[in-house]
């Protein structure tokens, strides 16, 4: 069994989608970033690629390269489970904690879980989204951002 740990961080700005979870959410502002900057995938992937030993995801899909602008995080998900499963591993499970005051979250978590199962072929139930607020601390506190922390299982197949 191999463990790993993702963090990401994204500022809030205007004139941009929010993005997480690969759901659009309804909010005055959205992620700046170079992709969609969906920070929980984000965090996802870099636990993934963690546990696995291969990299994080700016190795695989570097913000200077023009194919990856404005790309959905789900796309590249997709891709590091295609990665994972090439080197014969299998997603034990995702915990994963999303940090931001506003907007609330919880009406998106169960589309965000199901989204993040299809996209690596699991079970939703292999997939756990928290959200918290920082209660008005820092920049996630202070409406700046929006952070999330990843944790992930992987067991190697053996082939």
């Amino acid at each position: 069994m191999r463990i790993g740990m993702g963090y990401d961080v994204h500022k809030l700005v205007e004139n941009r989608d929010l993005i997480l979870g690969g759901v659009k959410i309804e909010y005055i502002k959205g992620l700046l970033g170079h992709s969609d900057a969906d920070v929980l995938l984000h965090a996802i992937m870099d636990a993934l690629l963690g546990a696995s030993g291969l990299g994080d995801i700016g190795t695989h899909f570097p913000d200077t390269d023009e194919k990856y602008k404005g790309i959905s995080s789900l796309k590249l998900l997709e891709n590091v489970g295609i990665l994972l499963k090439d080197n014969h591993f299998s997603i034990s499970n995702i915990d994963s904690t999303i940090v931001a005051q506003k907007p609330k979250l919880l009406p998106y978590i169960n589309t965000m879980r199901e989204n993040i199962a299809r996209t690596l072929k699991l079970e939703v139930n292999q997939i756990n989204i928290k959200a918290t607020t920082e209660e008005g601390l820092g920049f996630t506190g202070s409406g700046e951002g929006i952070s999330s922390y990843a944790i992930t299982l992987l067991e190697r197949i053996e082939i």
